[in-house]
């Protein structure tokens, strides 16, 4: 007996609807064998990492930025110890430039004393003859003197005395000097003269610069002379008859006479 179709058009199952019946049929077979369970099983749970992989991203990237920080506070500190160190090189220099200033300071200052001192020492005065007084006044009248009078004053004087320049002055003769006997003539440094006679020798030469107090002779009796003395002339000039009170020349020039 034949069978006939139904009047009306049937599909094929597609490959699609015959893939996934297959794939269902294979998770019944897995389900009923267990490994489904298996996979899903809390054991298996269990075991699962405890970070993901996002977590761990986190965790790097903290990382990262401590050590960021790190260096950043390493190279803050560098430069702020640089900037210390460069801070005490410039208060070492500056501290150095100031004691230099302060040394040059003095030293200028001691320059300056030593030349006040030496003005004040070739300027000053002192009498011929250390710890004598005058014996014989200006102007003193009598017999003993050709012009009738003193020209200047007598210092006592024992023979051998040190004779000594009264100021600043260059020589300007020596040798004998007739009535005077051996004499010692100076040109002060002020323009005056001072001259020194009745000597029994001279002990500086024509020429030659004198300070104040230095020994230019030896006293004596020699010329016209009554006894070993030193006879001392103020002149404002070169020639004989420009005396000056030597007492007051000497006063005027601070000398306590």
């Amino acid at each position: 007996m034949a069978f006939t179709r139904p009047t009306g058009k049937h599909r094929r199952p597609t490959r699609r609807a015959t893939r996934t019946g297959a794939g269902l049929a294979g998770v019944a077979a897995l389900t009923t064998t267990g490994v489904v369970s298996t996979l899903a099983s809390p054991a298996t749970a269990a075991e699962a990492p405890a970070h993901t992989g996002f977590t761990e991203a986190i965790v790097i990237g903290h990382s990262l930025a401590d050590r960021i920080d790190d260096q950043a506070a390493a190279q803050r500190l560098a430069a702020e110890d640089a900037a210390a160190e460069q801070a005490a090189v410039e208060a070492a220099r500056l501290q150095a430039a100031e004691a230099q200033r302060k040394a040059e300071k003095k030293r200028a200052e001691k320059v300056r004393a030593a030349r006040a001192a030496e003005r004040e020492r070739l300027n000053r005065y002192v009498v011929p003859v250390e710890g004598s007084y005058v014996s014989t006044g200006y102007q003193t009248g009598g017999s003993l003197w050709s012009s009738g009078s003193h020209s200047g004053v007598d210092f006592h004087a024992p023979a051998g005395s040190a004779v000594r320049a009264v100021g600043s002055g260059t020589v300007v003769a020596t040798g004998w000097g007739g009535a005077y006997g051996n004499e010692v003539v100076i040109k002060m440094h002020d323009g005056t003269y001072t001259q020194y006679g009745h000597l029994a020798s001279a002990t500086v030469s024509v020429g030659q610069t004198v300070t104040p107090g230095q020994q230019i002779a030896v006293s004596g009796s020699t010329g016209n002379s009554t006894g070993p003395h030193l006879h001392f002339e103020a002149r404002s000039g070169a020639d004989y008859g420009t005396d000056m009170d030597p007492v007051a020349y000497l006063r005027g020039h601070g000398v306590d006479v």
